[in-house]
C-alpha cells in the first residue's frame, strides 16, 4: 500500500523539478509575447532583452539561471525580457527571420530591442551558446559589455 504512493510521489516530484526547470513556455504565441514585451519596453523606458532558446537545451536553461541569478540586477535595470521557444529549430522561425537569424550558429541566443522593435544588438557568432561554460560571472560579463556599449 505504501509503495505505489512512494512511487507517486516520487513520479510528482519529478514531473514538478522538470516543469520548474522549463523556462520556455512552448505554448506561448511568440509573436503576442513580444508584442507584450515592446509594450511593457515602451512603458518603462527599457530596452527589450529577447531571448531565444528550448527547455531541451542545457546552455538555454544555464543561461535563464544566469538572468535570475549575478546577472538579475543588471538585467531587470536595463531590460524587458522576452523568452522564444525554437524548440528544435523549427518553432517561431518567423520570430528568428525577423530578426536576423540570430540562433543560426547556436542557442540560446540574445537580440536587444529598442521599444520601436528596432535591432540595438544580436547575437551573430554564437556568443551565448556555450553559457554551461561561460558561468554566471562570464554571462554577467557578457551583458555588462552589452550594456556598456549600448546605453
Amino acid at each position: 500500500m505504501f509503495k505505489p504512493l512512494g512511487i507517486l510521489a516520487a513520479l510528482m516530484f519529478s514531473v514538478a523539478a522538470v516543469g520548474a526547470s522549463a523556462p520556455y513556455d512552448e505554448s506561448a504565441n511568440a509573436n503576442a509575447t513580444l508584442q507584450r514585451g515592446l509594450e511593457q519596453a515602451r512603458a518603462s523606458g527599457k530596452d527589450v532583452l529577447v531571448v531565444f532558446g528550448a527547455n531541451w537545451c542545457p546552455d538555454c536553461r544555464e543561461l535563464d539561471k544566469a538572468l535570475h541569478g549575478r546577472s538579475a540586477p543588471l538585467i531587470n535595470a536595463h531590460f524587458v525580457v522576452v523568452k522564444i521557444d525554437v524548440g528544435n529549430f523549427d518553432k517561431n522561425s518567423d520570430v528568428v527571420k525577423r530578426y536576423g537569424y540570430p540562433t543560426a550558429k547556436g542557442i540560446p541566443a540574445a537580440v536587444v530591442l529598442t521599444p520601436r522593435d528596432k535591432i540595438i544588438y544580436a547575437t551573430r557568432a554564437g556568443e551565448l551558446a556555450d553559457a554551461r561554460h561561460m558561468g554566471d560571472e562570464g554571462i554577467y560579463d557578457f551583458f555588462s559589455k552589452v550594456v556598456a556599449a549600448h546605453h
